[in-house]
Protein backbone atom coordinates (compact mmCIF):
# COMPACT_ATOMS: atom_id res chain seq x y z
CA UNK A 1 0.00 0.00 0.00
CA UNK A 2 1.31 3.20 -0.55
CA UNK A 3 1.83 5.88 1.86
CA UNK A 4 -0.83 8.73 2.54
CA UNK A 5 -0.51 12.32 1.99
CA UNK A 6 -0.86 14.51 5.03
CA UNK A 7 -2.35 17.84 5.06
CA UNK A 8 -3.68 20.25 7.42
CA UNK A 9 -7.35 20.81 7.43
CA UNK A 10 -8.84 23.77 9.50
CA UNK A 11 -12.34 23.61 10.13
CA UNK A 12 -15.50 24.87 11.94
CA UNK A 13 -15.71 23.65 15.27
CA UNK A 14 -19.09 23.14 14.97
CA UNK A 15 -18.79 20.92 11.63
CA UNK A 16 -15.69 19.19 13.55
CA UNK A 17 -18.32 18.59 15.77
CA UNK A 18 -21.14 16.82 13.67
CA UNK A 19 -18.44 14.85 11.88
CA UNK A 20 -16.85 13.37 15.13
CA UNK A 21 -20.75 12.59 16.24
CA UNK A 22 -21.32 10.81 12.67
CA UNK A 23 -17.61 9.10 12.73
CA UNK A 24 -18.37 7.61 16.32
CA UNK A 25 -22.12 6.37 15.48
CA UNK A 26 -20.30 4.45 12.05
CA UNK A 27 -17.29 3.68 14.46
CA UNK A 28 -14.83 5.87 12.20
CA UNK A 29 -12.40 7.75 13.21
CA UNK A 30 -13.04 11.29 11.95
CA UNK A 31 -10.14 11.27 9.75
CA UNK A 32 -11.67 7.81 8.54
CA UNK A 33 -15.13 9.54 7.94
CA UNK A 34 -13.75 12.35 6.31
CA UNK A 35 -11.79 10.08 3.81
CA UNK A 36 -15.23 8.28 3.68
CA UNK A 37 -17.11 10.94 2.63
CA UNK A 38 -15.18 12.49 0.17
CA UNK A 39 -14.13 8.92 -1.92
CA UNK A 40 -18.47 8.30 -1.66
CA UNK A 41 -18.37 12.38 -3.23
CA UNK A 42 -16.26 11.42 -5.95
CA UNK A 43 -17.28 7.98 -7.33
CA UNK A 44 -20.65 9.72 -7.03
CA UNK A 45 -19.87 12.75 -9.52
CA UNK A 46 -17.69 10.59 -11.52
CA UNK A 47 -14.34 12.40 -11.02
CA UNK A 48 -12.87 8.92 -9.06
CA UNK A 49 -12.29 5.93 -11.34
CA UNK A 50 -13.26 2.50 -9.52
CA UNK A 51 -9.62 1.01 -8.51
CA UNK A 52 -8.12 4.17 -8.10
CA UNK A 53 -8.33 4.27 -4.31
CA UNK A 54 -9.00 1.57 -2.41
CA UNK A 55 -12.56 0.24 -3.50
CA UNK A 56 -15.35 0.56 -0.25
CA UNK A 57 -18.85 0.15 -0.81
CA UNK A 58 -20.29 3.68 1.10
CA UNK A 59 -23.59 1.75 1.52
CA UNK A 60 -21.62 -0.92 4.02
CA UNK A 61 -19.81 -0.22 7.27
CA UNK A 62 -16.21 -0.97 8.08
Amino acid sequence: MSEKKRFLLRLDPELYDALERWASDELRSVNGQIEFLLVDALKRAGRLNRGTVRDRDPAKKR
